[in-house]
């Protein structure tokens, strides 16, 4: 007699905002197929539908609102998670035939609540999950979250009372996954966090052993043995502490990518302080200057926040000046939004919406004659480019050691034929726009 094991239910799942949330997703999703459940890319084939939200700003609200929306009109049955299920009130009100809802983080509950709405059946179980869990980045590069939370209590910020104070996790633990992902054909480690430069401060860098050897708890310790395993490593979100300067001779050892993605905010004293971030842009500048002398090729890239509450002309003017002086090679900027409970709120003289957007309108236009210019002198050179994308007729897509995927630029190639993803090529830079360079195979 043929037997046959019970169909297992279908999850789908929607995932918004940062890459730290992307992780989270991953993790659930990771934790729901050992539970013997099968994935979905639609909503009409899944038996429940996940909306891992984002809640940080009012815009990403109405996104998130939107999206549970959308899911319930296609499918049904929602499960709602992630930073805006903190507000259970706001999403149940907007749509009260959600399943459940569940805050950021909150895996076993996510998990819970879905065995509630769609059991598996006792024998559709198969233990087959791999030492990799489920990703949903593409197999050559992959986010490493090294810790959650934030010490930081800046006005414009409710991270902290969404996410908690920062929790680092083991360093053995860390380079056990990456370890992992690497082996799995992982090309590229985005080591991400919300403070990642204070990786370890709560455990007080505590050491941990893994293949015989003990590892602190610290991000220059962490990054040198991650430096270690073969794979671009990449640093996201690292404040400007003075220990952060170890990190460069890592970078000119080719251990960790020459880029650091630093959340500078703004330059003007006044507005940091009414921030409530460090201030010094002075030294800043020279520190800028002395990782440059040491690795020529290291890439800066930062965000900025402008139409800050307090933000007068001179703060405006004092930013773009910093700019120039700055010469940072790539440059985010968003126009201040208000976040329902940030201390912000109750700052004095607010920014009128139309000064934010001249404002934003001409540091957007600064950014972009500074980054066109950076890639007008790669013209000519050499650079090593890890494959995002190849098409049929012989195009490909993909970064140099300066781009971060989904925030930075790109290099376009030609003549790519024989190439595919994930693979690192040396490319040849022949013309460059604003924000992309093109060249072809070497």
């Amino acid at each position: 007699m043929l037997l046959t094991l019970p169909t297992p239910p279908k999850i789908g799942m929607v995932s918004l905002g940062c890459p730290k949330a992307l992780v989270d997703s991953e993790r659930i999703l990771t934790a729901l197929r050992a539970d013997g459940y099968a994935m979905s890319g639609s909503y009409e084939d899944a038996d429940v539908v996940l909306v891992n939200t984002c809640g940080f700003l009012d815009s990403a609200k109405a996104e998130s609102l939107d999206a549970i929306g959308e899911a319930i009109a296609a499918n049904g049955r929602v499960i709602v998670t992630g930073c805006l299920g903190r507000d259970a009130a706001l999403i149940e009100a907007a749509h009260p035939k959600v399943l459940a809802v569940t805050g950021p983080q909150q895996y076993e509950q996510v998990v819970a609540a879905v065995r509630a709405a769609a059991p598996v059946p006792p024998s559709a179980y198969l233990d087959l999950v791999p030492d990799v869990g489920l990703k949903l980045t593409p197999r050559h590069y992959s986010y490493l979250k090294i810790s959650e939370g934030c010490n930081h209590r800046c006005k414009f910020c409710i991270i902290p009372a969404i996410r908690g104070d920062l929790v680092s996790r083991p360093a053995n633990a860390v380079l056990r996954e990456a370890e992992k992902l690497v082996a799995a054909g992982t090309r590229e480690l985005l080591v991400i966090s919300q403070d990642t430069s204070a990786y370890g401060v709560d455990i007080r860098h505590a050491a941990s052993p893994l293949n015989g050897r003990e590892t602190r708890a610290h991000i220059t310790d962490l990054a040198r043995e991650l430096g270690q395993l073969g794979a671009w490593v990449r640093l996201h979100y690292i404040y400007p502490y003075p220990h952060v300067d170890n990190l460069i001779p890592l970078m000119a050892e080719g251990l960790v990518l020459p880029y650091l993605d630093i959340p500078f905010q703004h330059a003007s004293p006044a507005v940091l302080r009414a921030m409530r971030r460090p201030a010094n842009d002075a030294r800043v500048l020279e520190r800028l200057d002395s990782w440059r002398a040491q690795v020529p090729d290291i890439a800066i890239r930062s965000t900025f926040v402008v139409g800050f509450p307090g933000e007068t002309d001179a703060d405006f003017a004092y930013l773009l000046d910093w700019l120039e002086a700055a010469q940072l090679d790539r440059i985010g900027c968003f126009k201040y939004e208000a976040v329902e409970g940030a201390a912000a709120n109750d700052l004095p003289d607010h920014v009128p919406e139309a000064v934010k957007q001249e404002r934003w309108d001409r540091f957007m236009a600064a950014a972009s004659r500074i980054s066109a210019a950076k890639l007008q002198a790669k013209i000519g050179r050499t650079l090593d480019v890890l494959l995002d994308a190849v098409d049929d007729e012989g195009g490909a897509t993909g970064r140099s050691k300066a781009d971060a995927p989904g925030i930075d630029g790109e290099v376009h190639l030609r003549d790519a034929h024989g190439l595919k993803v994930g693979d690192i090529v040396r490319v040849t830079i022949e013309d460059a726009d604003d924000y992309d360079l093109f060249g072809v195979a070497a």
